[in-house]
C-alpha cells in the first residue's frame, strides 16, 4: 500500500489514495491503528482515505489513531486539498470535499505550482446542546452551552460547546502552557455529559485578535493542532465577548486564522498544508 504523510500545523495524518488502493472496509480500523503507531508503524494522529464521490469532488474518510471514525478534521481537509491538486487528481483551485455526509468548500492557494495554503468554508457552527451532542442540564433542553459549569476531577470548570461537524468543549484558562493536559484531557473526553466523547480546547485569550490553544482530541490525545478546534474556539471566544470576529489561533504546531462571518453565519479557516514524505508499506 502506497501512502503519503502530510501535516497541517503539526496535526499529521497518513493519506491513502482510495482511487488506487482498495482496502476492505472492515479491515480499515485495524489498519489505521497499526500504521498510526509512532513506534511500530508509520506514525500519525490517524489516517485519511481520499475516495471518489458522486456528491462532491472528493470524499475524505477519516479515522482517529485508535481506529474510530471521525466526522471532520480541519487540518486534515486542507491536506486533502493539497494532495488532490499536487498529485494531479484535479486541476481546480476551488473544490468540494464530503466527509460523513457534510460537504465543505475549499479555496487553494499555490506557490511554485504546488498548494501552499488552503481556505476552507467550515460551515455554520452548531450550538444546540442535543445536536453537538452534550447532555443538557435539567431545564436546558434546546439551549446552547455557553460559559456553563462542569465538574471534572473535583474542580469546576466553565465550558462553551460547539460542533463544527464534530463536538468540542472550549475551556478558558489563565495558563495553558503549564497545563498537565495528559491528566485532564481524558476526563473531559469521557465525561458523562458527552455521549459521543468530546474534543477539548484549553484556551488563553492573549488579545482581541489572538488566542493560545492546546487541544485534547478524542481517540488520539494531545495533538499539535486541530482545525475544527480552532473554529470552535473562535466561535466560543466571540460568544463570550472575548475577541473580534477574526482571530489568529496560536498552536503548538503553528498558527491558523479563523473568521466567523456573523452575517452569513459561516466560519472560515485558513492555514498551511505540507507534504512530509511518501512511502510504501
Amino acid at each position: 500500500m502506497k501512502f503519503t504523510k502530510m501535516q497541517g500545523c503539526g496535526n499529521d495524518y497518513i493519506y491513502i489514495n482510495g482511487f488506487a488502493e482498495k482496502i476492505p472496509q472492515e479491515e480499515k480500523p485495524a489498519l489505521v491503528r497499526k500504521i498510526s503507531d509512532r513506534h511500530f508503524g508509520i506514525g500519525g494522529d490517524g489516517a485519511i482515505f481520499i475516495n471518489p464521490s458522486s456528491e462532491a469532488d472528493f470524499e475524505m474518510e477519516m479515522y482517529n489513531a485508535d481506529g474510530s471514525r471521525a466526522e471532520m478534521c480541519g487540518n486534515g481537509i486542507r491536506c486533502v486539498a493539497k494532495y488532490v491538486y499536487d498529485y494531479g487528481l484535479t486541476d481546480k483551485t476551488d473544490i468540494s470535499v464530503i466527509s460523513c455526509g457534510k460537504i465543505k468548500y475549499l479555496q487553494l492557494f499555490l506557490k511554485e505550482g504546488k498548494v501552499d495554503t488552503v481556505k476552507v468554508n467550515m460551515g455554520t457552527p452548531i450550538l444546540t446542546a442535543e445536536e453537538i451532542p452534550v447532555t443538557p442540564l435539567p431545564g436546558g433542553e434546546g439551549n446552547s452551552i455557553v460559559d456553563e459549569p462542569i465538574p471534572v476531577q473535583g474542580k469546576e470548570y466553565k465550558m462553551t460547546c460547539v460542533s463544527m461537524g464534530n463536538p468540542h468543549a472550549v475551556v478558558f484558562m489563565e495558563d495553558v502552557t503549564n497545563l498537565e493536559i495528559e491528566k485532564l484531557g481524558p476526563h473531559f473526553e469521557n465525561h458523562e455529559r458527552f455521549p459521543n466523547r468530546i474534543n477539548t480546547e484549553f484556551v488563553k485569550v492573549l488579545d482581541r485578535q489572538t488566542v493560545q490553544m492546546r487541544v485534547w482530541e478524542r481517540g488520539t490525545g494531545e495533538t499539535l493542532a486541530c482545525g475544527t478546534g480552532c473554529c470552535a474556539t473562535v466561535v466560543a471566544c466571540i460568544l463570550n465577548g472575548l475577541t473580534d470576529n477574526t482571530v489568529t489561533v496560536k498552536l503548538l504546531g503553528g498558527e491558523i486564522e479563523i473568521t466567523w462571518d456573523r452575517e452569513a453565519n459561516l466560519v472560515y479557516m485558513t492555514g498551511p498544508a505540507v507534504t512530509v514524505f511518501e512511502g510504501e508499506v
